[in-house]
């Protein structure tokens, strides 16, 4: 599969997908295929299910010829059968999609070194075990083309699991304020350290989805959030809170200060799309004035060296 740079993001923290008008979601997934974006991501728990359902009715209604891509989550399985869960979270999301397939599945749980379903956790011995079998038996009844992960939990365990080779795509925190997935970290980085999961994704072949791109907001340079936007955000793979990460978002304010991007979304969106090996960004919604821009901000290129060569400088205050 072919993905387009910028993805569309169905997901609690834009909104449009889950709380938007059914008009306003018809629109804008239209708008959004017009523009060249072909990958729709959506996940078992958006909304409670709100999001595949509304995705599926606006897909249908428009005959869609766009990739699918979303997550099944073992929080409600049987800690002792997760082979049975997995397949009855993929077919309760099929349902809700109205799909008989879909393109990308992909594991929406983190990876610990402990089994709790509880706490949607699991271990790299339960994905790489009764997970996959799970998976490849969904596969063989044609229910799904690809299978993924998203690499959040424990870095080493993501490692792991991209090394090997069972997945072929990673959904990746990667960001101006945590961007260890593509970069080298200072000692003392008080971050999750994701070790340049991107280099070693790229190089056994796995896609890179690129998710929280603007830090759940804080890198959107505004602390008004848009009324279907989710209110409050918890940080994944940043900082302690999300006042935090907008407090270190403030070090980047000089990329759009000295004219290397126009606002700070671009500057972020830009700085994904530098990396090699990146596949697409995933950007969530709240309006079509963010689509619009997303896009136009993905065809002005990667952000030059000459900014690129002034952020480990403010990566090196991020310590403890």
């Amino acid at each position: 599969m072919e993905f387009s740079e910028i993805g569309f993001g169905c997901g609690d923290v834009g909104g449009l997908m889950v709380r938007g008008e059914p008009a306003d979601q018809v629109r804008a997934v239209a708008r959004a295929m017009e523009l060249g974006i072909n990958y729709f991501d959506t996940a078992s728990r958006y909304g409670g299910g709100r999001s595949e359902t509304n995705l599926g009715r606006v897909l249908k209604e428009l005959s869609a010829d766009v990739f699918v891509g979303t997550k099944y989550s073992l929080g409600e399985a049987d800690p002792n059968d997760l082979k049975a869960g997995v397949i009855e979270s993929v077919e309760a999301s099929l349902k809700r999609l109205g799909r008989e397939q879909v393109d990308l599945i992909q594991l929406h749980d983190r990876i610990s070194p402990q089994t709790d379903v509880s706490v949607r956790a699991i271990t790299v011995s339960d994905v790489l075990g009764q997970v996959q079998e799970a998976l490849e038996s969904l596969k063989s009844q044609g229910k799904v083309r690809f299978y993924g992960m998203t690499g959040v939990g424990e870095p080493k365990g993501i490692h792991e699991v991209v090394a090997s080779g069972m997945v072929k795509s990673v959904q990746t925190v990667y960001n101006l304020i945590n961007a260890s997935a593509g970069a080298d970290t200072p000692t003392g980085f008080d971050m999750p350290d994701y070790g340049r999961l991107i280099d070693l994704a790229a190089e056994k072949q796995v896609g890179i989805i690129v998710i929280r791109v603007l830090a759940a907001g804080a890198l959107t340079g505004t602390s008004v959030r848009h009324p279907v936007a989710v209110p409050t955000v918890a940080p994944i793979g940043s900082s302690k809170d999300f006042q935090q990460d907008e407090f270190r978002a403030a070090q980047f304010t000089f990329l759009v200060d000295e004219g290397f991007a126009a606002d700070m979304p671009e500057a972020s969106i830009r700085f994904a799309l530098s990396k090699p090996g990146v596949s697409t960004v995933l950007v969530g919604y709240s309006d079509m004035d963010h689509l619009e821009k997303s896009v136009a901000y993905a065809a002005k290129g990667p952000l030059t060296q000459e900014a690129l060569a002034r952020l480990p400088q403010a990566w090196s205050t991020f310590v403890s």
